[in-house]
């Protein structure tokens, strides 16, 4: 998220935007990444349970993730030019669960959502907040194709390193005790 910790409110849905689905990308990324049949042989996932071509969930996954990172990166430059600093985002420790629900077929049109549901400083990296959020994909009839729920971080803007913290990285960085205080952790 690039925007502080501090500034992001929870339930706030961020619009990441709509993808078509076209055959020949569908098949395309399929033969690269995912060959299953339904995915690349029109013919033989027409007379499949599926009734015809579908895209490989990955596939609505990596264009997701593509639309994430594009909102987040326009977010920066929205701060920017509003004169603000962006916030930092951090990495992300996992995906708690994912679901594909529908099946995303050519012709859709798949929008993407973000919403922040939880959020947390973290227990284990000082200065740091944690992001429990969900991405929402829907077709064009309304129907949801996909949900995950995604753990992110996001700096602390006002953090301030408490003095024993300090003086433990100051202590670790001195050879011989540096080594017997990463024992102790």
């Amino acid at each position: 998220m690039t925007r502080w910790f501090e500034d992001i409110a929870v339930n706030e849905v961020f619009h990441l935007g709509s993808h078509l689905f076209s055959a020949q990308e569908i098949i395309d990324f399929a033969t690269e990444y995912d060959p299953q049949y339904f995915h690349i042989d029109p013919e033989a996932a027409r007379h499949s349970h599926f009734g015809g071509l579908i895209a490989s969930g990955w596939h609505t996954v990596c264009v997701g993730q593509r639309k994430m990172i594009d909102a987040l990166s326009a977010e920066e430059e929205r701060l920017r030019g509003l004169g603000q600093k962006p916030g930092v985002a951090g990495p992300s420790p996992g995906v708690n669960a994912m679901t594909f629900t529908v099946p995303v077929r050519p012709g859709d049109t798949v929008t993407f959502s973000l919403t922040v549901t939880n959020k947390r400083r973290s227990n284990s990296i000082p200065g740091w907040g944690v992001l429990f959020n969900q991405i929402t994909a829907a077709n064009q009839r309304g129907e949801t194709v996909y949900t995950a729920e995604l753990i992110s971080f996001s700096k602390l803007r006002d953090y301030t390193m408490p003095a024993r913290l300090k003086l433990l990285q100051g202590l670790a960085k001195v050879p011989l005790l540096g080594r017997v205080l990463a024992r102790m952790t």
